[in-house]
């Protein structure tokens, strides 16, 4: 199945730039300069307002089964959480049946090695993960690198990238352990011409552009836990049983 992931649409950015009463047009939008981080190493102590936001009162839509809400990301005892469940849906979850979190920066990052230590959420038609992302909403075109775990088999974890909204270079990834069982390493190392992805230290998958031209604009690092809808080929169905929770435990990014 294609994992085609649509984040934030051009129709949702109608409706925030509505809500604000701006219009931007995309010449405007392009002009303005990105706050582009540098080297960073976060052990979730403490919520960094100045390194991370959290999404609130929307849904990505298609495929995404969430409505994002701020409080269903939460920092404790060392850790970040994000929490799947159905409060209090579906009247505050943007009109999905069951609400979300997801985290992201403020800054942008260009090559350099983005590291998690989690643990997965283990569901049939859940998706846990971190990614690096930009799109329409920034300015930029979309381009985004991915490690998702399907909670169907928290055994295997999924690569892919997108370079100007074009995907389709998935490739499935044999952990050897139950990634949601306890924490994990997991990284991205993006350079001109290659990105990497490395589990506990150990390098797992290359991608050289042979399959398509790599990403090349600055992204956001990003994380978060969703239920898919109409994509039961990929992610199988989702039944919901309770709350879920995808736990990460540190983030770390190294400039190349």
């Amino acid at each position: 199945m294609v994992s085609f992931r649509s984040r934030v649409t051009a129709a949702l950015a109608a409706v925030i730039l509505g809500l604000v009463g701006v219009a931007v047009s995309p010449a405007v939008a392009d002009a303005a300069p990105l706050p582009i981080g540098g080297n960073f190493t976060d052990n979730f102590d403490w919520w960094d307002t100045g390194r991370w936001q959290k999404a609130d009162g929307w849904t990505n839509g298609s495929m995404f089964n969430v409505g994002w809400r701020a409080d269903h990301v939460g920092f404790q005892g060392g850790a970040m959480g994000l929490r799947l469940d159905t409060t209090p849906c579906p009247n505050g979850c943007s009109g999905r049946p069951y609400a979300s979190g997801e985290l992201r920066t403020a800054n942008f990052y260009t090559y350099g090695r983005f590291e998690m230590r989690m643990k997965a959420a283990k569901s049939s038609g859940a998706v846990s993960g971190f990614f690096t992302y930009t799109g329409q909403t920034d300015g930029q075109p979309w381009d985004e690198i991915d490690i998702e775990i399907l909670g169907k088999n928290p055994t295997q974890m999924q690569t892919n990238y997108f370079t100007n909204g074009t995907g389709n270079h998935e490739t499935i990834i044999n952990l050897g352990f139950d990634s949601s069982a306890g924490f994990h390493d997991y990284a991205i190392e993006w350079r001109q011409g290659r990105i990497q992805w490395f589990v506990d230290g150990r390098l797992v998958h290359t991608e050289n552009g042979s399959r398509g031209p790599l990403p090349t604009h600055p992204q956001r690092f990003m994380a978060n836990l969703w239920a898919g809808t109409g994509v039961d080929g990929w992610t199988g169905p989702f039944n919901y049983t309770g709350p879920l929770n995808a736990v990460y435990e540190s983030a770390k990014y190294t400039a190349f």
